[in-house]
């Protein structure tokens, strides 16, 4: 009887997006806020990017479902000149790859709270997740317990975050797509859009250790600017966390009392 009321009392497997107690979850909501809160930037950029595939020329039908199921701006604005030219399958591929390289180090920094799920589930986190996502969430819950059936805040916002970026994201893509034509490009939404996205990085810098890492990746990027295939996005990310690592190292050997 013992056993019997010690397994009532474990809370079930959390194994899917799908599971009532995500939703229901508080995280789920003020995920959902956060990510409205900076869903103009992304919005902007969604428009953009609809607008871009349309006018270059690609067949409506191939750009509303790489829109839908690509789901990621910087792989489909470098795939799609490549497609133009006629360029063989697998250079269009290693292309995008090496664009979405950072998610590497996304996923490996998500990976506590989504080892929960099972693999379905877990091939479709990593579809929703994207940089504003990773960067809400590692914010929000980059420290705490993985997520778990007793513990299901962390995949909780996470969820709500990523419903919001993506529809948001579809829906300003599918109007950019819709109204090509009727966009004018002096508008400079991408500029919009990037600025937005730097509004966001600043309020996440939370002491001198992040803002040394985040001027590190700023430099980098600026410096690798000329690698192919938009490779100085993972250049920056790479020195900027290792510089972080290395600046956080002796700031702890500096303490009073560290040890020697």
């Amino acid at each position: 009887m013992a056993d019997n009321g010690r397994m009532t009392s474990e809370a079930a497997p959390l194994d899917s997006l799908l599971d009532p107690r995500l939703r229901a979850h508080p995280a789920f909501r003020r995920g959902m806020g956060d990510m409205a809160r900076v869903l103009p930037g992304m919005l902007a950029w969604g428009l953009v990017t609809g607008v871009a595939m349309t006018t270059s020329g690609l067949p409506l039908p191939i750009v509303l479902l790489m829109s839908l199921l690509v789901f990621a701006a910087s792989a489909q604005l470098s795939a799609v000149p490549l497609m133009l030219v006629g360029a063989p399958l697998w250079l269009i591929w290693v292309t995008a790859l090496c664009v979405n390289l950072r998610f590497v180090i996304f996923s490996a920094q998500l990976r506590p709270h989504m080892m929960t799920l099972a693999l379905r589930w877990r091939l479709m986190a990593g579809y929703l997740s994207a940089d504003v996502t990773y960067v809400l969430t590692v914010h929000r819950h980059g420290e705490d317990e993985p997520a778990s059936g007793s513990n299901p805040e962390p995949l909780a916002y996470f969820l709500g975050v990523a419903i919001v970026n993506w529809l948001g994201w579809n829906v300003a893509s599918l109007l950019g797509i819709a109204f090509a034509s009727q966009v004018p490009q002096d508008w400079g939404l991408g500029f919009a859009g990037s600025l937005a996205l730097l509004a966001l990085l600043v309020t996440l810098i939370k002491d001198g250790r992040g803002l040394f890492a985040a001027l590190v990746a700023a430099v980098t990027a600026v410096a690798a600017w000329g690698m192919p295939m938009r490779l100085h996005i993972v250049v920056a990310i790479l020195v900027a966390v290792a510089a972080g690592l290395v600046l956080e190292r002796w700031v702890l050997r500096a303490e009073p009392g560290a040890r020697n």
